[in-house]
């Protein structure tokens, strides 16, 4: 069977957008509606966050949130028992993210095993290195279909790149700086020294940029220079506000896609 990621980027080029949330936040059972919700308003694809208690990659607003989504109850048990369904309602690729220290603890097999029977496409975990994955696990992700996303920074080398690139499947998440996630304000906030590197490296993955991607404006400065990109910080921010479910996410992706 196909994976939805590479069927995703064979069927669009340009301006995919993917929404990143914290799976239990705001509250614990708001999980499968986000994701519907998401997906009703247009999104390409959904990166969704397994809570844990020293997110050492994330900015302020995600860690609040994995915190809050643990004081409500959230667990990787209690995660796929809410996605259970979700293939019932939901055809886009669907990415888990978090940390390799739970993912262990619930045991890596029986992890892959039950991300294939809720269906999901791919797993990013940050402090999961390369050359691990590829000796202890890779062949685990293969047998459930589950694409190991990897992750460059403006530090990657030329010669690291090529070999993240060989060893990645679906795409690579390209992180637009070298600090942990959150909004920036603006496109001068861009490394485009080294957005325009990747390009000529002419990498045989497609990418989708990370890390400050906040508004109209950054998600399409990105675009410019990826197949598209991920919003994290913004979307979880944006989740806090009063208001229904239907009209946070609406007006956020809205205001980011078409400026209203």
């Amino acid at each position: 069977m196909k994976n939805r990621i590479n069927q995703l980027f064979h069927d669009k080029k340009e301006n995919i957008l993917s929404v990143y949330f914290t799976a239990g936040y705001p509250q614990l059972n708001d999980t499968v509606s986000i994701i519907e919700k998401l997906v009703a308003n247009g999104v390409d694809l959904i990166e969704i966050g397994m809570p844990f208690s020293d997110p050492v990659a994330d900015g302020p607003v995600i860690q609040n949130s994995s915190l809050v989504a643990l004081k409500n109850g959230m667990t990787i048990e209690k995660l796929f028992e809410q996605l259970r369904d979700i293939r019932k309602k939901v055809q886009i690729p669907l990415i888990l993210m978090g940390y390799l220290n739970p993912v262990l603890q619930f045991g890596l097999e029986p992890f892959c095993q039950k991300c294939a029977e809720v269906g999901i496409d791919g797993l990013i975990l940050p402090d999961l290195p390369m050359n691990e994955y590829q000796e202890n696990y890779r062949e685990v992700f293969t047998r459930y279909n589950l694409h190991n996303i990897l992750l460059i920074t403006p530090q990657t080398s030329d010669k690291r790149l090529k070999q993240i690139d060989e060893a990645s499947h679906g795409f690579i998440y390209m992180v637009s700086s070298s600090s942990t996630t959150g909004a920036k304000s603006n496109v001068s906030d861009f490394q485009k020294e080294y957005f325009e590197r990747i390009n000529k490296a002419q990498l045989t993955n497609p990418r989708l940029i990370g890390f400050g991607i906040s508004n109209r404006e950054t998600f399409e400065n990105a675009c410019h220079y990826a197949q598209g990109a991920i919003i994290g910080s913004a979307f979880v921010k944006a989740l806090a506000n009063e208001g229904s479910l239907d009209n946070k996410i609406s007006t956020f992706v809205n205001q980011l896609v078409k400026g209203v």
